[in-house]
């Protein structure tokens, strides 16, 4: 089987999110937006796809290294790709994770296989958590304490076992605050009692000071970890907070670096427990890497944000990513409606807070085909 061609494919949607001066997802007007997919052709007929792409740089870094190859040779293509990231700055993680992602569908409807199944499967579900958008000043948003708090205990209702709290951030007037942010844990904790395992992920350039009382508060109320309340660049201060904390710190979650960055913090005891994501870090491919190495170190890895390859690869985990992160979460989001280019979500929920995976070939997308037809933007 050889490599063709890589096609993408712009399409219009209309979209009822809105990112804020500092980029943080919030509910807004409805409004078009673009989406892309790629298409991977081999000579077989077969073709494997993934949304996200970035038409310009796949059309012209990407495409002239992998055409002719045989898409099976995932490890090369993707250590090739590594390699031609010095120095090209638009091959970014996330466009190796569109290329890696449309190579592991490719392979699954291939072998008429699940990918879960083609890494080795560990389980067909796992337990998730419910992950909120960023607070905000919409009246019956996530604008208070007690906002925070009935959504938890919205979200409890609906199954979930577990709950993450984004708090309140720039650019709303007087955040970051750590007085509001242990206010807001506080007030869930209140509401969905002791059972409900609770996470924060605050204010990402927090002073080691603030993250320290905050997380000492979080020790107080029982929270599960404590997520990147500093710059992740700065791994000193995470060895400082870890030695200083008994809540489990999460990190590297962003920082660059993908399973190399991981093994510096497990080797210098940054975090207590690491994060991987097949878009921060290039792919499943590099995602199951970091996931043997944590497996090794005895590691807890989570998982970051939600989506097909994510729920995949944790499936193909024996040793704990525990949680999916379903998200983000809003009063005023459907999370259940699919996108418009999709007729079924990617990670239906049962009424027990499992995520169950999808058994169809690929990476189980049930892509609708009419819709970006009927919408897609020439170029």
């Amino acid at each position: 089987m050889k490599i063709l061609d890589l096609v993408t494919r712009t399409f219009r949607y209309t979209n009822h999110t809105v990112r804020d001066s500092e980029g943080h997802t919030h509910p807004g007007p409805p409004h078009d937006a673009t989406q892309s997919v790629l298409e991977i052709v081999t000579d077989e007929g077969v073709s494997g796809y993934c949304f996200g792409a970035s038409p310009d740089v796949i059309a012209q870094v990407v495409k002239p290294l992998v055409v002719g190859r045989d898409p099976l040779d995932r490890e090369k293509i993707w250590h090739h790709l590594v390699e031609m990231q010095r120095g090209n700055r638009g091959l970014s993680d996330r466009v190796l994770a569109t290329v890696d992602l449309a190579l592991w569908d490719l392979a699954g409807r291939a072998l008429g296989q699940p990918v879960y199944k083609l890494l080795g499967a560990a389980r067909d579900k796992v337990l998730a958590y419910a992950s909120t958008m960023c607070g905000d000043e919409l009246p019956g948003g996530l604008d208070s304490p007690e906002a925070y708090a009935a959504y938890a205990l919205a979200c409890k209702a609906r199954g979930y076992q577990a709950f993450k709290i984004h708090t309140r951030m720039p650019p709303i007037a007087g955040t970051p605050n750590p007085r509001e942010d242990i206010a807001i844990c506080t007030a869930v904790r209140e509401a969905v009692g002791p059972d409900m395992a609770l996470m924060l992920d605050s204010f990402h350039y927090y002073t080691r000071e603030d993250a320290l009382r905050i997380g000492r508060a979080l020790e107080k109320l029982d929270y599960e970890w404590f997520e990147e309340p500093m710059p992740e660049h700065s791994m000193s201060s995470y060895i400082w907070l870890t030695d200083q904390l008994d809540i489990p710190i999460v990190g590297p979650e962003t920082a660059e670096g993908k399973m190399y960055t991981r093994a510096e913090w497990i080797m210098h005891r940054a975090s207590d427990i690491s994060r991987a994501g097949v878009f921060d870090n290039g792919g499943i491919t590099p995602v199951m890497k970091i996931a043997h190495l944590c497996e090794s170190f005895r590691v807890q890895v989570e998982i970051h944000s939600p989506g097909a390859g994510n729920l995949h690869a944790l499936c193909a985990m024996a040793w704990p990513g525990k949680y999916y992160e379903r998200g983000l979460l809003h009063p005023f989001i459907d999370y259940e409606r699919p996108p418009q280019w999709l007729r079924t979500i990617d990670d239906p929920m049962d009424d027990e807070g499992y995520v169950h995976v999808s058994s169809r070939p690929g990476l189980g997308q049930d892509i609708d085909w009419d819709y970006i037809a009927a919408h897609e933007v020439k170029r």
